[in-house]
Protein backbone atom coordinates (compact mmCIF):
# COMPACT_ATOMS: atom_id res chain seq x y z
CA UNK A 1 0.00 0.00 0.00
CA UNK A 2 2.76 2.55 0.95
CA UNK A 3 4.77 1.97 -2.81
CA UNK A 4 0.95 2.28 -4.36
CA UNK A 5 0.67 5.44 -2.44
CA UNK A 6 4.33 7.08 -2.97
CA UNK A 7 3.26 6.31 -6.94
CA UNK A 8 0.32 8.80 -6.39
CA UNK A 9 1.77 12.37 -7.97
CA UNK A 10 1.43 15.39 -5.86
CA UNK A 11 -0.59 17.69 -7.77
CA UNK A 12 0.71 21.49 -7.32
CA UNK A 13 -2.29 24.33 -7.11
CA UNK A 14 -2.45 26.82 -9.76
CA UNK A 15 -4.78 29.94 -10.35
CA UNK A 16 -5.91 29.80 -13.71
CA UNK A 17 -9.21 29.77 -14.71
CA UNK A 18 -11.38 29.20 -17.83
CA UNK A 19 -9.11 29.52 -21.45
CA UNK A 20 -5.68 30.20 -18.94
CA UNK A 21 -3.34 27.39 -18.56
CA UNK A 22 0.15 27.33 -16.79
CA UNK A 23 2.63 24.21 -16.61
CA UNK A 24 1.21 23.24 -13.72
CA UNK A 25 -2.24 22.73 -15.03
CA UNK A 26 -1.35 21.52 -18.57
CA UNK A 27 0.80 18.52 -17.17
CA UNK A 28 -2.01 17.34 -14.79
CA UNK A 29 -4.94 17.80 -16.79
CA UNK A 30 -3.04 17.13 -19.99
CA UNK A 31 -4.49 20.75 -21.38
CA UNK A 32 -4.03 22.10 -24.73
CA UNK A 33 -0.72 24.81 -24.13
CA UNK A 34 -2.46 28.32 -24.57
CA UNK A 35 -1.76 30.83 -26.61
CA UNK A 36 1.58 32.08 -25.40
CA UNK A 37 2.67 29.29 -27.04
CA UNK A 38 1.57 30.52 -29.83
CA UNK A 39 4.30 30.95 -33.16
CA UNK A 40 5.47 34.87 -33.45
CA UNK A 41 4.13 37.49 -35.50
CA UNK A 42 5.40 37.51 -38.79
CA UNK A 43 6.34 41.20 -38.84
CA UNK A 44 8.15 41.67 -35.58
CA UNK A 45 9.81 44.93 -34.61
CA UNK A 46 11.86 46.09 -31.61
CA UNK A 47 11.64 49.09 -29.51
CA UNK A 48 14.72 51.63 -29.96
CA UNK A 49 14.94 53.43 -26.36
CA UNK A 50 17.55 56.34 -27.94
CA UNK A 51 15.27 57.24 -30.52
CA UNK A 52 11.68 56.28 -29.46
CA UNK A 53 11.21 53.62 -32.82
CA UNK A 54 10.56 50.30 -33.55
CA UNK A 55 13.26 49.12 -35.86
CA UNK A 56 12.47 45.77 -38.13
CA UNK A 57 14.12 42.50 -36.78
CA UNK A 58 17.37 42.05 -37.97
CA UNK A 59 17.53 39.09 -40.06
CA UNK A 60 13.78 39.51 -40.66
CA UNK A 61 11.69 40.62 -44.14
CA UNK A 62 12.01 44.27 -42.26
CA UNK A 63 15.41 44.59 -41.29
CA UNK A 64 15.96 48.39 -42.46
CA UNK A 65 12.05 49.88 -41.40
CA UNK A 66 10.42 51.65 -38.87
CA UNK A 67 8.20 53.53 -37.09
CA UNK A 68 7.87 56.15 -34.57
CA UNK A 69 6.89 54.19 -31.05
CA UNK A 70 5.79 57.09 -29.08
CA UNK A 71 4.64 56.71 -25.35
CA UNK A 72 7.73 54.51 -23.89
CA UNK A 73 9.63 55.71 -20.95
CA UNK A 74 12.94 53.13 -19.95
CA UNK A 75 14.57 54.44 -16.41
CA UNK A 76 17.91 52.00 -16.61
CA UNK A 77 19.15 51.26 -13.17
CA UNK A 78 16.56 52.62 -10.93
CA UNK A 79 17.64 50.88 -8.09
CA UNK A 80 20.77 49.49 -7.03
CA UNK A 81 21.50 45.44 -6.67
CA UNK A 82 21.28 46.11 -3.02
CA UNK A 83 17.84 47.79 -3.25
CA UNK A 84 16.62 45.51 -5.21
CA UNK A 85 17.34 42.37 -2.54
CA UNK A 86 15.86 44.63 -0.05
CA UNK A 87 12.68 45.09 -2.23
CA UNK A 88 11.76 41.53 -3.32
CA UNK A 89 12.75 40.28 0.54
CA UNK A 90 9.84 42.48 1.84
CA UNK A 91 7.66 41.63 -0.86
CA UNK A 92 8.36 37.72 0.38
CA UNK A 93 7.82 38.04 3.58
CA UNK A 94 3.64 39.31 2.93
CA UNK A 95 2.07 35.83 1.12
CA UNK A 96 1.65 35.75 -2.67
CA UNK A 97 -1.59 34.64 -4.11
CA UNK A 98 -1.72 32.54 -7.14
CA UNK A 99 -2.92 34.27 -10.16
CA UNK A 100 -4.04 33.42 -13.76
CA UNK A 101 -1.48 32.15 -16.54
CA UNK A 102 1.47 30.57 -13.50
CA UNK A 103 1.72 33.66 -11.79
CA UNK A 104 1.45 34.90 -7.94
CA UNK A 105 0.26 38.01 -6.97
CA UNK A 106 0.17 41.00 -4.29
CA UNK A 107 -2.12 43.25 -4.83
CA UNK A 108 -2.49 46.88 -2.48
CA UNK A 109 -5.25 48.56 -3.55
CA UNK A 110 -8.81 49.05 -3.85
CA UNK A 111 -11.47 46.14 -4.53
CA UNK A 112 -12.82 47.14 -8.12
CA UNK A 113 -15.55 45.32 -10.36
CA UNK A 114 -14.05 46.88 -13.67
CA UNK A 115 -17.16 45.44 -15.47
CA UNK A 116 -19.78 47.61 -13.30
CA UNK A 117 -17.29 50.09 -12.88
CA UNK A 118 -17.98 50.11 -9.32
CA UNK A 119 -15.44 49.81 -5.85
CA UNK A 120 -14.80 49.99 -2.53
CA UNK A 121 -12.24 50.71 -0.15
CA UNK A 122 -12.38 46.95 1.62
CA UNK A 123 -9.36 46.47 3.73
CA UNK A 124 -7.23 48.66 1.53
CA UNK A 125 -4.68 51.03 4.18
CA UNK A 126 -2.21 51.98 1.20
CA UNK A 127 0.62 50.94 -0.71
CA UNK A 128 3.64 48.99 0.95
CA UNK A 129 5.99 51.16 3.74
CA UNK A 130 9.12 49.63 1.78
CA UNK A 131 7.35 51.63 -1.65
CA UNK A 132 7.75 54.93 -0.31
CA UNK A 133 10.98 55.45 -1.04
CA UNK A 134 10.78 54.02 -4.56
CA UNK A 135 7.67 56.27 -5.38
CA UNK A 136 9.62 59.37 -4.13
CA UNK A 137 12.43 58.45 -6.50
CA UNK A 138 9.76 58.69 -9.17
CA UNK A 139 9.16 62.31 -8.85
CA UNK A 140 12.65 63.06 -10.29
CA UNK A 141 12.25 62.07 -13.26
CA UNK A 142 10.85 64.10 -16.53
CA UNK A 143 7.01 62.94 -16.93
CA UNK A 144 6.68 61.86 -13.46
CA UNK A 145 6.85 64.45 -11.10
CA UNK A 146 3.45 64.65 -9.72
CA UNK A 147 2.58 60.54 -10.36
CA UNK A 148 0.62 59.91 -7.61
CA UNK A 149 -0.11 56.10 -7.63
CA UNK A 150 -3.12 55.02 -5.77
CA UNK A 151 -2.25 51.26 -6.37
CA UNK A 152 0.22 48.61 -6.40
CA UNK A 153 0.09 45.19 -7.79
CA UNK A 154 3.21 42.88 -7.49
CA UNK A 155 3.43 40.00 -10.00
CA UNK A 156 5.84 36.92 -9.36
CA UNK A 157 6.69 35.05 -12.64
CA UNK A 158 8.36 31.85 -12.70
CA UNK A 159 9.60 29.61 -15.67
CA UNK A 160 8.69 26.76 -13.46
CA UNK A 161 5.37 27.62 -13.84
CA UNK A 162 5.27 28.92 -17.26
CA UNK A 163 3.86 32.12 -16.54
CA UNK A 164 3.13 34.68 -18.73
CA UNK A 165 0.35 37.36 -19.23
CA UNK A 166 -2.23 37.91 -21.82
CA UNK A 167 -2.02 40.98 -24.33
CA UNK A 168 -4.31 43.57 -22.97
CA UNK A 169 -4.91 47.14 -21.78
CA UNK A 170 -5.59 48.43 -18.89
CA UNK A 171 -8.34 49.70 -17.54
CA UNK A 172 -9.33 53.28 -18.62
CA UNK A 173 -12.13 54.41 -15.92
CA UNK A 174 -10.43 53.88 -12.50
CA UNK A 175 -6.75 54.30 -13.72
CA UNK A 176 -4.84 57.27 -15.15
CA UNK A 177 -2.38 58.07 -18.28
CA UNK A 178 0.75 56.56 -17.06
CA UNK A 179 1.71 52.33 -15.98
CA UNK A 180 4.79 52.53 -14.43
CA UNK A 181 6.42 49.10 -13.89
CA UNK A 182 9.56 48.28 -12.31
CA UNK A 183 11.34 45.45 -13.22
CA UNK A 184 13.38 43.14 -10.25
CA UNK A 185 15.58 40.13 -10.90
CA UNK A 186 15.63 39.37 -14.38
CA UNK A 187 15.40 40.89 -17.19
CA UNK A 188 12.43 40.50 -19.79
CA UNK A 189 10.54 41.26 -22.65
CA UNK A 190 7.21 43.36 -23.19
CA UNK A 191 5.62 42.27 -26.49
CA UNK A 192 3.05 44.72 -27.89
CA UNK A 193 0.62 44.81 -30.35
CA UNK A 194 -1.70 47.20 -31.59
CA UNK A 195 -5.59 47.43 -31.36
CA UNK A 196 -6.92 48.87 -34.11
CA UNK A 197 -7.61 46.82 -37.03
CA UNK A 198 -5.68 47.87 -40.85
CA UNK A 199 -2.40 48.92 -41.79
CA UNK A 200 0.70 50.15 -40.21
CA UNK A 201 2.86 52.70 -42.29
CA UNK A 202 6.41 52.26 -42.66
CA UNK A 203 9.80 54.00 -43.29
CA UNK A 204 12.99 53.28 -44.36
CA UNK A 205 15.30 53.06 -40.90
CA UNK A 206 18.43 55.10 -41.21
CA UNK A 207 21.37 53.27 -39.89
CA UNK A 208 22.73 55.50 -37.10
CA UNK A 209 21.87 58.09 -34.76
CA UNK A 210 18.36 59.66 -33.25
CA UNK A 211 19.46 63.17 -35.78
CA UNK A 212 18.99 60.67 -38.69
CA UNK A 213 15.69 59.89 -37.22
CA UNK A 214 14.33 62.67 -37.49
CA UNK A 215 15.35 63.76 -41.15
CA UNK A 216 13.48 60.30 -42.10
CA UNK A 217 10.12 61.21 -41.33
CA UNK A 218 8.69 61.45 -44.84
CA UNK A 219 6.13 59.54 -47.24
CA UNK A 220 6.12 56.11 -46.14
CA UNK A 221 6.50 53.78 -49.01
CA UNK A 222 5.76 50.07 -47.19
CA UNK A 223 2.88 49.18 -44.96
CA UNK A 224 2.20 45.88 -42.68
CA UNK A 225 -1.06 44.45 -41.47
CA UNK A 226 -1.54 45.71 -37.95
CA UNK A 227 -2.74 42.40 -36.82
CA UNK A 228 0.82 40.71 -37.64
CA UNK A 229 3.29 43.66 -36.01
CA UNK A 230 4.79 43.18 -32.66
CA UNK A 231 7.00 45.38 -31.06
CA UNK A 232 9.50 43.64 -28.01
CA UNK A 233 10.72 45.88 -25.67
CA UNK A 234 13.46 44.80 -23.93
CA UNK A 235 13.16 45.78 -20.32
CA UNK A 236 16.60 45.16 -18.29
CA UNK A 237 16.55 43.76 -14.56
CA UNK A 238 16.27 46.90 -12.09
CA UNK A 239 14.73 49.08 -14.80
CA UNK A 240 11.85 51.05 -14.55
CA UNK A 241 9.08 51.03 -17.61
CA UNK A 242 6.44 53.64 -18.35
CA UNK A 243 4.05 53.48 -21.04
CA UNK A 244 1.49 56.60 -21.87
CA UNK A 245 -0.17 58.01 -24.39
CA UNK A 246 -0.21 55.30 -27.63
CA UNK A 247 1.62 52.81 -26.02
CA UNK A 248 -0.86 52.77 -23.07
CA UNK A 249 -4.31 53.08 -25.20
CA UNK A 250 -3.79 51.99 -28.42
CA UNK A 251 -1.38 49.13 -27.99
CA UNK A 252 -1.89 45.87 -25.66
CA UNK A 253 1.19 44.32 -23.65
CA UNK A 254 1.76 41.14 -22.81
CA UNK A 255 4.29 38.60 -21.56
CA UNK A 256 5.30 35.48 -23.36
CA UNK A 257 6.44 32.78 -22.02
CA UNK A 258 9.24 32.01 -23.49
CA UNK A 259 10.45 35.45 -22.59
CA UNK A 260 10.73 34.56 -18.49
CA UNK A 261 14.14 32.50 -18.21
CA UNK A 262 14.17 33.32 -14.81
CA UNK A 263 12.22 34.58 -11.25
CA UNK A 264 11.10 38.01 -12.53
CA UNK A 265 9.24 40.19 -9.76
CA UNK A 266 7.05 43.37 -11.05
CA UNK A 267 5.61 45.96 -9.38
CA UNK A 268 2.97 47.83 -11.57
CA UNK A 269 1.97 51.12 -10.16
CA UNK A 270 -1.12 52.94 -11.47
CA UNK A 271 -2.37 56.42 -10.78
CA UNK A 272 -5.80 57.55 -10.83
CA UNK A 273 -8.13 58.78 -14.00
CA UNK A 274 -9.76 62.35 -14.65
CA UNK A 275 -12.97 60.70 -13.55
CA UNK A 276 -11.36 60.44 -9.62
CA UNK A 277 -9.27 64.17 -9.80
CA UNK A 278 -10.43 67.35 -8.21
CA UNK A 279 -12.88 68.79 -10.95
CA UNK A 280 -14.53 64.82 -11.85
CA UNK A 281 -17.40 63.04 -11.57
CA UNK A 282 -15.85 61.17 -8.28
CA UNK A 283 -12.98 63.54 -6.78
CA UNK A 284 -14.28 62.77 -3.35
CA UNK A 285 -13.36 59.41 -4.01
CA UNK A 286 -10.49 59.82 -5.37
CA UNK A 287 -9.00 62.22 -2.55
CA UNK A 288 -9.94 59.13 -0.44
CA UNK A 289 -8.28 56.56 -2.08
CA UNK A 290 -5.08 59.23 -2.78
CA UNK A 291 -4.70 59.71 0.93
CA UNK A 292 -4.82 55.98 2.10
CA UNK A 293 -2.52 55.15 -0.76
CA UNK A 294 -0.06 57.82 0.42
CA UNK A 295 -0.12 56.90 3.93
CA UNK A 296 2.22 53.83 2.94
CA UNK A 297 0.75 51.85 5.75
CA UNK A 298 -0.90 49.18 2.99
CA UNK A 299 -0.68 45.54 3.44
CA UNK A 300 -1.96 43.20 0.79
CA UNK A 301 -5.99 42.73 0.14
Amino acid sequence: MAAAAAEVPHLQECGCKGIRTCLICERQRQRDPSWHLSPQKKCRFLYCPDTGWALGAEGSGFEGWAFPFPGVTLVQDFVTPEEEAELVCLMDRDPWKLSQSGRRKQDYGPKVNFRKQKLKMAGFRGLPCFSQKVVRRMGRYPGLEDFRPVEQCNLDYSPERGSAIDPHLDDAWLWGERLVSLNLLSATVVSMSPEAPGSLPLCSAPSVGPGAFEDSIVAPSRSVPCQEVEVAISVPRRSLLVLTGAARHQWTHAIHRRHITARRVCATFRELSNEFLPGGKQQELGQELLQAALSFQGRPV
